[in-house]
């Protein structure tokens, strides 16, 4: 277990990130957090924004009653903000936000009004700050990531494979695709960190084929290296089938059932990790309680594939998985931006 202590290298790392984001002694920034957020990180963040001498102030506001049938991880789409209108007219009147609500606002229908009048949001990820410490970002990874977002919308099909068995077409046409790099210095950007990842979101009806979750794989929902193969057959970006022998296809499909949503079953977004820092077997280091896994969805070489709500294809639901795949070759319009798990060079 880590000690939760205020530590100076970190306050260090929460400012040298602040920067990027160009916080300036002339700005009002918020901090936004919920009863259940990681308290020391919000104290990090308080102490780095007034180093660099912003107006700061805090909207903390309760954890909302569960309402799901089975736990929530990680879903990128908090619910803190429901009927807060007036948290979110006060943050929507700031130069910046920054999220540290437990499952943060990248996906929540409340960001288009926190960010509608220009204030830009970062959503800083509910790892230990040891693991931020690691995965501060750097300015080289801008260019690299704007250069994978171009690619992929420009691309008119995606098509993942491995030999593990994986097949899987994704019709890029009508997709979203967005790349972070870590930081936000423009009025209404969003990004989060840790960073260093490319995602798209495919318009109804484009994922089809085999994904097979090799041993070795991460189930982050679980945080859970998988110790067996899965293998998902999708069509028309439903999973129809999922086999497998042992815990994790147990797993699999009971947390898929257990959401009596049809829409738990269909792709949100598919994309691929950029970050050379980041390291595949960071989740072994770390106890449940004190990782989000937003580093391993960003280790470099990942096919990130996850399934749950997806806005662009009209789907809604908090039955959510984010996984990991490693060893696939990632190949827009047959010209390869992953082979074998590893990044070309040009993106590297």
């Amino acid at each position: 277990m880590l000690a939760d202590r205020i530590e100076g290298k970190w306050i260090d790392a929460f400012a040298a990130v602040f920067r990027l984001c160009k916080v300036t002694e002339t700005e009002t920034v918020a901090i936004l957090s919920e009863t259940q957020s990681r308290h020391l990180n919000v104290h990090l963040a308080e102490l780095a924004l007034q180093r660099l001498g912003a107006k700061v102030f805090h909207v903390v506001v309760p954890t909302p009653r569960q309402d799901a049938p089975v736990p929530v991880r990680s879903t990128g789409a908090s619910s803190a903000l429901t009927g807060q209108d007036a948290a979110i007219a006060g943050l929507a009147a700031c130069a910046m936000v920054v999220d540290l609500t437990v499952d943060g606002l990248l996906h929540a229908p409340e960001l288009p009004r926190v960010i509608a009048q220009g204030a830009r949001l970062l959503m800083i990820s509910n790892e230990h700050p040891e693991a931020l410490e690691r995965l501060v970002p750097a300015v080289r990874d801008k260019e690299r990531v704007k250069k994978a977002i171009g690619l992929c919308k420009g691309a008119a099909r995606m098509r993942v494979s491995s030999p593990a068995g994986t097949d899987l077409t994704i019709d890029m046409d009508g997709a979203s695709t967005v790349g972070v790099w870590g930081w936000c210095d423009r009025p209404g950007s969003v990004a989060h960190w840790p960073a260093g990842l490319v995602v798209s979101f495919p318009a109804a009806g484009k994922v089809n084929g085999t994904l097979v979750l090799d041993a070795g794989d991460v189930n982050l929902t679980f945080k859970r290296y998988l110790e067996r193969p899965v293998t998902l057959t999708i069509v028309d970006d439903y999973v129809t089938a999922i086999d497998g022998e042992g815990t994790d296809a147990e797993l699999t499909r009971r947390y898929f059932a257990a959401w009596k949503d049809k829409d738990a079953y269909a792709v949100s977004h598919v994309g691929f990790g950029m970050n050379e820092g980041a390291r595949y077997e960071a989740l072994a280091m770390y106890d449940q309680r004190e990782t989000n896994g937003t580093e391993v969805r960003a280790f470099a070489g990942n096919f990130l594939f996850s399934t749950g709500a997806n806005e662009f294809a009209g789907r809604y639901t908090k039955g959510h998985f984010d996984i990991p795949v490693r060893g696939c070759t990632i190949a827009l319009d047959g010209v390869p931006v992953v082979e074998e798990g590893s990044l070309v060079e040009d993106l590297r």
